[in-house]
This record gives C-alpha cells, sequence and structure tokens, in this order.
C-alpha cells in the first residue's frame, strides 16, 4: 500500500511538472505567433508605428530586448509625439543599466505628457537607484496627487523609506501598495523580509500572500521554509520544503536544505541521500558537493568526502572553506 502510495504521489508530481512545462512552451509558441502575425501586418501598413510598438512589447515579453529595442526606436522615428514609445526605451536602456541615456528617453516622455504616470515612476526608479531619494519622492507624489489607487507609487515609496532605513515608514507603505493591489507580489516579499529580520511570524503571512499571488514563482515558499529553519524549527521547515517539492520535483533548494537540516541532526545517511537528489537535480550544485563530503567524512568515508570537495571547488574556486575541508581530508588519509 505504502509503495502504490509512493507511486501515485510521484505520478502526480510528475504530471505537474510536465503540465508548467507545456505552459511555458504555449506561452512562448503564442508569442511566436503573435510577432509572426504582426510582422505581416507591419508588410502592409510599413509606416504604422504603434505596429512596431506592439511588437515590440511582445519582444520584450519573450526576453529579446534587441529586438524589442530595435522595434522601439523605429515606433519613434515614425511618431516621435507618442510618450509612451519613448517611455519603453527609456526603461529598457534603465533594465540594461544604461542610467544616463535612459534618463533622457523617460524625461522626453514627460515633457510629451507631464501627466503620464508610468514615466514619472520610471524616473522615479532612476532616482531611487542613484540614492536620490527625495528627487525620487517629487516623482511619486506628482502621481498619487493624480492617481491615489497607483500601487507601484506606494511600492516605490517604500522602497525609498527602505533605503533610507525607515523601517517604519517603508512598512506602511507597502501595507498600502497590498490594500490597494492584494496581489503585489513584490510588496508582499518586501513586507514578508522586513518581518523576517525581526523573527516576527507576521513575516510567513506575507511569503503565503506572495505565493498565492503568482503561484508560478516558489521563491515565497522557500523564504517560508528558510524562515523556520533559521529559527531552528526544522519539522515547520521541513513540511514547507515537502510542499515545494510536490509543486516542482525539480527544486533543488528543497532538497538541499532539506539534507542540510538533517546533517545538523546527525542524520547523515538520510542527508546524503537528500544531497545525491539536489545534485541530480543540479549537478552543478557546489554547496551540495560541500556538505555531501561533510557527511562522508564524518562517516569516514575520506575518499568520497575528497572527491566531494573537489567537485565543490571546481564549481566554486572562490570558497574557502571548500579548500579548508578537502585539506583537512587529504591529511586524515594520511595518518
Amino acid at each position: 500500500m505504502y509503495i502504490r502510495l509512493l507511486w501515485v504521489v510521484s505520478l502526480v508530481c510528475f504530471l505537474i511538472a510536465c503540465n508548467n512545462q507545456e505552459k511555458d512552451k504555449l506561452a512562448t509558441t503564442d508569442s511566436f505567433k503573435e510577432t509572426f502575425a504582426i510582422s505581416q501586418q507591419i508588410k502592409e501598413k510599413p509606416n504604422d508605428a504603434s505596429l512596431y510598438f506592439k511588437r515590440g512589447l511582445i519582444y520584450r515579453s519573450i526576453l529579446q530586448d534587441s529586438l524589442a529595442l530595435s522595434d522601439f526606436y523605429q515606433a519613434v522615428k515614425l511618431d516621435s509625439t507618442k510618450a509612451n514609445y519613448h517611455s519603453a526605451i527609456g526603461e529598457l536602456m534603465f533594465d540594461h543599466k544604461d542610467i544616463s541615456s535612459s534618463v533622457k528617453w523617460i524625461q522626453k516622455a514627460i515633457e510629451l505628457n507631464p501627466k503620464d504616470e508610468i514615466a514619472h515612476l520610471k524616473m522615479a526608479n532612476l532616482f531611487m537607484f542613484t540614492e536620490e531619494y527625495p528627487k525620487a519622492f517629487v516623482e511619486i507624489n506628482t502621481v498619487l496627487r493624480q492617481n491615489v489607487y497607483n500601487a507601484e507609487a506606494y511600492f516605490l515609496k517604500g522602497m525609498c523609506y527602505k533605503g533610507l532605513k525607515d523601517t517604519n515608514k517603508a512598512i506602511s507603505s507597502f501595507q498600502t501598495a497590498v490594500q490597494t493591489e492584494p496581489k503585489y507580489v513584490d510588496a508582499h516579499m518586501q513586507l514578508a523580509l522586513i518581518y523576517e529580520r525581526r523573527n516576527d511570524e507576521m513575516a510567513l503571512s506575507y511569503f503565503e500572500n506572495a505565493y498565492k499571488s503568482d503561484t508560478t514563482d516558489l521563491t515565497p515558499l522557500y523564504g517560508k521554509a528558510m524562515f523556520w529553519q533559521n529559527q531552528n524549527k526544522f519539522d515547520e521547515a521541513k513540511k514547507i520544503f515537502i510542499r515545494i517539492v510536490g509543486i516542482n520535483r525539480q527544486y533543488p533548494k528543497s532538497y538541499y536544505n532539506m539534507g542540510w537540516m538533517l546533517l545538523q541532526e546527525d542524520s547523515t545517511e538520510k542527508a546524503i541521500r537528500q544531497f545525491n537528489i539536489a545534485i541530480e537535480v543540479k549537478p552543478d550544485y557546489a554547496d551540495a558537493y560541500f556538505n555531501r563530503g561533510l557527511c562522508f567524512e564524518i562517516q569516514q568515508d575520506y575518499q568520497n568526502a575528497i572527491h566531494d570537495y573537489n567537485q565543490a571547488i571546481n564549481f566554486n574556486q572562490d570558497n574557502n572553506n571548500y579548500q579548508i575541508a578537502l585539506k583537512r581530508a587529504t591529511q586524515k588519509t594520511t595518518k
């Protein structure tokens, strides 16, 4: 009965993983179909700036930034009066760390449309990046005077307060952001991280809210599990990691962290099994090799320990702990 149950659980997990992969594949396929359709329209209407902009947005969504930038440039060339065309170029340049060029394009967008909320918030982002917080607040407040329900404005205000080390005001702003937009993942995550640093269990609710707002991203659940792990409440942490494995069997951190906790509990055999899976899922997982090596060293299996320490070093030569462990295990073989 137990073996049959395990088989059923494994089958369900496999089907979930396959379904997620199919969804990603379908999304990409649909995007290419859209770009092809718009390209056909461009052949018929080569001077329609809106078509280039629309295709650029699709390219942006599938991380084809060079193609997106080319289309945005063409859109501006054909129609330089649209603020959102300039703003799109500015945002893309900002994401690629070309700050000075980005400013010029976003400023042009604001010049064309002083009420453009998106452009003002992008400018606020730029000032926040350069830690010019008073200037960022000016841009944010300009937006909020026009629209008190703009969740991103409250989020950016929270990030500014966070940069200024005013945690209480940051919390207030992030909370306003999630009240305005209940599925604002980044705001939930910021609140979770703040409360996590305070060792406050309120963090757990915000991690859970973040996950429920976007179930394609397991990072919030990982954060929730790490909250318990850092509190040394390993049983609670393991429950969350097992939950993650049930959602995605290819999430290596789940196995690694379960292995790490088992190692702390001196269950080296069980820990090795978890590190084995972590390495199967992520063959270059240096920390997994290192911790499996520690398990072998504890068991006085120095040859396997040396092998794993060498593997860890191969994948990350900058970690001095790996070198120390290798030297220690090698010395033990000569005694």
